[in-house]
């Protein structure tokens, strides 16, 4: 069973106040809050086995390693990687993205040389890309989609040329809410003997990952997307493809030995972990993959999408309301605008009534131009939110319509 009232507990934020009115919190595609036994830790940690990892032969050094090679097997586990040598710790999925785009135009691309990425890609998989492309004079093609927020796969195919060298998409759109067919996209991709790299920042916290059963031979997000702490995140990358890409930072730990004539460096994955590493972080995002194990990432992802589909029900009653992504496979993000309220003072309005949503273009100016908008105001659900939550966002929105007549 899924008690929800019993999850709630292990996250005491959820019980605060915001101008006098409980807490809504509906912007977890930003970022998620985190339970009890990940603050916990992060504390124990520093308070109890605070010691730099690798190398140091004392107890504490040695106590702190196990912890974080530890928390790498979990990571390991959680996406069903093959071996702990494909598991890079990062800051996030925006510098995991930074590392194989410029790492694999450095060692796999020429001039002219091509990317695909689709229309709904966060930022962070457009401009990695364009800084090598100013460098290295490669190109982007686009996946365009339909206007219900569906990739356009016979043109995706179509797109494909000798010198397409990696496909990088999105598993789910951060604004759309757009469940993309990643296993199909692979499958096309490596017919043509392209590999392909996955943005997980936006499915890792909803959605039971299997980097084997996809396929995928990249495959990042963030730790705190799913219910971890901030700054730390994980590339996964295939061995044999980690093992052609060049180091991305140097420095200590990336390196087996030094002189000033030659430096050889250090085997997988140290290769791509220049310096201290979050060790505490490791250990957090650990208890926190633990966390949503033990709830069963099927079991979130049904109440998710029961709820999706609830909030998406009721929203759709308001006079006025446009949402923006209905894809037939989709999560639990919902983009809207109400008439012709503008999306900033329908979000800092609904923050004064204690909800917090994101507003803007979520970091996906691209495909607000395909969509034809400046920006729409997100409500992204996470593993705690409630019906009530949804009722208590509607009442809102219907508040703040009145106000604008």
């Amino acid at each position: 069973m899924y008690d929800i009232n019993r999850i709630r507990e292990d996250f005491p934020i959820l019980g605060r106040e915001v101008y006098g009115k409980p807490l809504v919190y509906l912007d977890n595609g930003a970022t998620t809050q985190k339970p009890r036994c990940v603050v916990e830790s992060i504390a124990d940690e520093y308070y109890s086995v605070n010691a730099n990892v690798h190398r140091g032969v004392h107890f504490l050094s040695q106590q702190a390693t196990n912890l974080h090679e530890a928390s790498r097997e979990t990571v390991r586990r959680f996406i069903n990687a093959r071996s702990i040598s494909e598991i890079v710790f990062t800051r996030g999925t925006t510098e995991s993205i930074n590392l194989v785009a410029s790492t694999f135009a450095d060692s796999q691309m020429k001039e002219g040389d091509e990317v695909i990425v689709s229309v709904m890609e966060h930022h962070s998989n457009i401009v990695s890309w364009q800084l090598q492309a100013a460098r290295k004079g490669i190109r982007l093609r686009i996946i365009p989609m339909n206007d219900r927020g569906e990739l356009l796969m016979d043109e995706y195919e179509r797109l494909f040329s000798p010198k397409t060298k990696l496909v990088s998409v999105a598993h789910v759109s951060n604004v759309l809410g757009t469940i993309n067919p990643v296993e199909r996209i692979i499958e096309i991709a490596h017919a043509h003997g392209v590999p392909v790299l996955i943005d997980g920042a936006q499915s890792i916290p909803h959605l039971k990952v299997d980097v084997q059963a996809l396929d995928a031979d990249f495959y990042v997000f963030s730790g705190h997307k799913v219910y971890g702490p901030t700054g730390i995140g994980v590339l996964y990358g295939k061995e044999n493809w980690l093992d052609k890409l060049p180091p991305y930072q140097g420095g200590g730990e990336m390196i087996q030995s030094v002189s000033f004539e030659k430096t050889t460096f250090n085997e997988l994955p140290f290769k791509f972990e220049a310096g201290t590493p979050d060790y505490i972080g490791s250990t957090a995002l650990a208890k926190a993959l633990d966390y949503v194990s033990a709830l069963g990432m099927d079991s979130i992802a049904a109440y998710e999408h029961e709820l999706t589909v609830y909030a998406t029900q009721r929203m759709k009653e308001i006079p006025g309301m446009r949402i923006f992504g209905e894809a037939e496979h989709k999560g639990g993000v919902i983009s809207f605008l109400v008439g012709d309220i503008h999306h900033f003072d329908m979000g800092t309005l609904l923050d004064r009534l204690g909800i917090a949503v994101r507003t803007g273009h979520h970091c996906a100016e691209p495909l607000m131009r395909r969509l034809g908008i400046e920006g729409t105001v997100r409500a992204s659900l996470g593993l705690y939110s409630t019906r009530e939550e949804i009722d208590t966002l509607v009442a809102g929105i219907e508040r703040v319509s009145k106000m604008f007549g």
